[in-house]
């Protein structure tokens, strides 16, 4: 055997070959070193560029760059680096006891060695891709895929401008102060109440109340003549729904658009908060916001027994927020278990109980929910397949530190953000996510499939 720096002799070159000139006899070690620590290559993996690294340096250049690219040219490699098998081979043939030595030293490294464990690790997190991908479709997406997030962009930009231009132009009564009412104003809000205001609408019009008029009324006046609204069960919903009316100044918010143009901000932060993560956002509406929000929540994906004419009238556009009890215990029990397994659940049923109000937007929340637990099942099975149950905790905290960050700063910079864009990010979520969650559920399902198979 050579020494280790030392030529060797090429073997399996004929007579004519091995003494035709410019035909070199000998390898040294130096021919096969890597660019990056300038040693013999173990385990060399060759990116597309057509450089080749040591795998453990290969490691050591991702963890401190946290770019996938070639540490030598800077040439981005696409799909997961794999090990040069025809090199290696031949270098532990050619150099077997400098291999050794080199192996026994990166053993004995451990920033070699964790480096290289989440270097694998994160190979092993990349999608599987067919080897006949790229070569069908080098430029991603392909024609279709660009047109359609070129329309997506220009839909979204579309939306938000009329939203904007729409909220400019059209003085809602959410912000209108109601003794400034019209007639009309008055008979649009008590139409909003329900389809049931009908008959009342037109007395209300051809009477002339206005606003001022409006929160002079009592319980005893609507009762008579004109008005005459003789149902006590509609009486009531029209008098709740005035208390609110009187003790806000405004009209209160009873739908997803007068949610949005009262909170904007908030209603922004909840879509997307609910999202991503629906558990802390719903635990988030307990301890900040109980009385508002997450009461009329709960109520309403886990409702008790009411009287059928009460349910028929006093729906949960009517009832005032004051009437929410403290949920009952078996609304907790049928909560806490949705709460824990099925969260998306509770928002899909929650946007179900609005399908009439809002009838596309609600299918909308509807599929993106159900494209979102898909999504989260893909992720427990992830975990389960791996066995690395034992790193939920430490997920838990680092989606935890995540979601606590970005709502810190979006707490900062949301006053300086403009309206339009706001919009933008709001149908954004709202209308286009479920075409991207769709996505990735197909993507997930072809993970599986090269896992079965």
């Amino acid at each position: 055997m050579a020494e280790e720096g030392t030529p060797l002799p090429v073997e399996g070159l004929d007579a004519s070959a091995a003494d035709s000139p410019g035909i070199s006899r000998q390898i040294s070690v130096s021919e096969f070193s890597c660019h990056c620590c300038y040693d013999i290559l173990i385990n060399p993996t060759t990116l597309n560029c057509g450089h080749s690294f040591c795998r453990h340096c290969l490691a050591l250049w991702w963890m401190s760059s946290k770019k996938n690219e070639c540490p030598e040219c800077r040439e981005k490699w696409e799909g997961f680096p794999k090990v040069n098998i025809l090199l290696r081979n031949a270098v532990e043939k050619l150099f077997p006891v400098a291999i050794g030595q080199r192996k026994d030293d990166i053993l004995r490294n451990y920033e070699a060695t964790q480096s290289l464990a989440a270097f694998q690790k994160y190979g092993s997190d990349q999608p599987a891709v067919a080897p006949n991908a790229r070569r069908m479709n080098p430029a991603g997406g392909g024609f279709f895929s660009g047109v359609l997030t070129a329309l997506t962009c220009v839909a979204v930009v579309l939306l938000g401008y009329h939203w904007s231009i729409r909220e400019s132009e059209d003085d809602l009564l959410v912000h209108k102060p109601v003794t400034t009412w019209t007639a009309e104003e008055v008979v649009l809000w008590l139409g909003q109440l329900g389809p049931w205001t009908s008959p009342y609408k037109e007395r209300f019009l051809r009477e002339r109340v206005n606003g001022r008029l409006l929160l002079t009324l009592t319980d005893e006046e609507v009762t008579k003549a004109p008005y005459q609204v003789e149902n006590s069960s509609h009486r009531r919903a029209i008098m709740t729904e005035l208390e609110r009316v009187k003790m806000l100044g405004v009209k209160p918010p009873q739908n997803l658009w007068e949610y949005k143009a009262v909170h904007p901000g908030k209603s922004l932060f909840l879509l997307y908060a609910l999202k991503s993560s629906p558990r802390l956002t719903m635990l988030y509406l307990y301890l900040s916001d109980y009385t508002s929000t997450f009461l009329p929540f709960i109520h309403t994906i886990c409702p008790v027994q009411e009287e059928e004419e009460l349910k028929e009238v006093m729906t949960k556009l009517l009832r005032s927020l004051q009437d929410y009890e403290d949920p009952a215990w078996k609304q907790w029990r049928e909560f806490l278990v949705k709460f824990a397994f099925l969260p998306y659940q509770l928002i899909a049923e929650f946007a179900w109980d609005w399908l009439e109000t809002h009838y596309w937007t609600s299918r909308f929340i509807i599929v993106n929910a159900m494209l979102l637990s898909v999504l989260e099942l893909f992720s427990v099975w992830r975990l389960w397949s791996r066995r690395e149950l034992k790193r939920i905790p430490y997920r838990m905290w680092s989606h935890f530190w995540k979601m606590s960050t970005q709502g810190f700063l979006m707490a900062i910079f949301w006053p300086v953000i403009p309206q339009f864009a706001c919009n933008c990010l709001f149908y954004w979520a709202l209308y286009f996510n479920p075409i991207i969650n769709i996505d990735l559920v197909v993507k997930e399902v072809r993970w599986l499939e090269t896992q079965v198979l």
